[in-house]
């Protein structure tokens, strides 16, 4: 059994490997993962269990053991408590420093809808007495379990495609995507993306900038030129700048400067805040276009609220098949309180 259960960790390594070595823009990255470690886990009870006599004989062993067993499972207990007061407090900062706004609400909403559901699940214990209730609330529970193994695999598959063994990647074109400027000068969370722009050119000096971004309400020029201006002043030459002056999307950051591109199959680094290299990286490839992501840093409380954001914003992009999901789990929970 043991050498079953090891042939399929192996077999779980292959395909997240495969994965990744292939096209990791995608949430089976994330999800395989997940299945590789679950392999992991039932290969070493396995071998747990296969060894139990020889454990037994050695106290410091089983002690060892208990002592991870314990941290496992207060880290498991701990985690939605902590995940509630990180959002919360992290709410909290967004609100201080960014102002009460819908989109700046969104971490500690999740804190708070978290907390209401963990503090709810206990409080109606008799629910089981009340059909319709039960029913309800099984609904509710099945939905939120969907919805936070989707925000777990997000969240992996987005940790995962910030990373790369290098930065010299032979690249032909830098796509620095752009984001809102105050008049004609660059945002701070813009200026991080432009360095790191600026940082990728020197590791593929063949590359070209494209500073990619229109001109939105409240600015006095393209968010592009004031782009270039910054690399300008960081001693990046002209010749090394494109201007992408007509998106006012990320999808559209993509698509026009695509379009400025002469190069049949280049090859492309896409650049902007790291909560949003992931998403931005799933509409490229909805484009067609092959590419890698970097990520620039901000502000962690920014970053929080901010990753809720994409990870709502992923939602709305692939809701078709995310409603299929859930309607299917609501007929199959109603089935089973009516057949009772």
């Amino acid at each position: 059994m043991c050498q079953f259960a090891f042939f399929i960790f192996f077999i779980s390594i292959c395909i997240f490997a495969g994965i990744m070595l292939h096209d990791p823009r995608t949430l089976w990255s994330g999800a395989s993962f997940l299945i590789m470690v679950v392999c992991l886990s039932v290969f070493l009870l396995l071998v747990l269990y296969q060894y139990s006599e020889w454990l037994v004989a050695h106290d410091l062993v089983i002690g060892i053991l208990i002592v991870m067993f314990v941290l496992a499972v207060g880290g498991v207990v701990l985690l939605p408590v902590s995940l509630i007061l990180v959002f919360f407090v992290e709410g909290i900062r967004v609100i201080r420093h960014e102002g009460i706004k819908p989109t700046n609400l969104l971490s500690m909403l999740f804190s708070v809808l978290l907390c209401i559901y963990l503090v709810v699940c206990p409080a109606i214990g008799n629910l089981g007495q009340n059909t319709l209730g039960a029913m309800l609330y099984t609904i509710i529970s099945c939905i939120a379990v969907y919805v936070l193994s989707l925000l777990a695999v997000y969240s992996l598959s987005a940790v995962f495609n910030l990373f790369h063994l290098k930065k010299k990647r032979d690249a032909d074109y830098i796509i620095v995507l752009g984001a809102g400027i105050i008049g004609s000068r660059v945002t701070p969370l813009l200026a991080a993306r432009i360095e790191k722009g600026i940082e990728l050119l020197c590791y593929n000096p063949n590359a070209v900038l494209i500073m990619s971004g229109g001109q939105g309400s409240g600015e006095d020029i393209p968010e592009s030129e004031a782009m270039a201006d910054y690399a300008l002043d960081k001693g990046v030459s002209v010749e090394k700048i494109i201007l992408e002056q007509k998106s006012v999307s990320t999808q559209e950051n993509l698509c026009f400067s695509r379009e400025l591109m002469n190069k049949q199959k280049p090859q492309i680094i896409i650049v902007t805040t790291a909560y949003h290299v992931f998403r931005a990286l799933i509409l490229a490839k909805q484009q067609g276009i092959r590419c890698v992501g970097f990520g620039a840093k901000t502000k962690w409380y920014f970053t929080l609220n901010a990753f809720i954001r994409e990870f709502v914003g992923y939602f709305k992009l692939t809701w078709k098949k995310h409603i299929i999901v859930i309607g299917i789990t609501v007929w199959i929970v109603i089935a089973w309180y009516g057949l009772k």
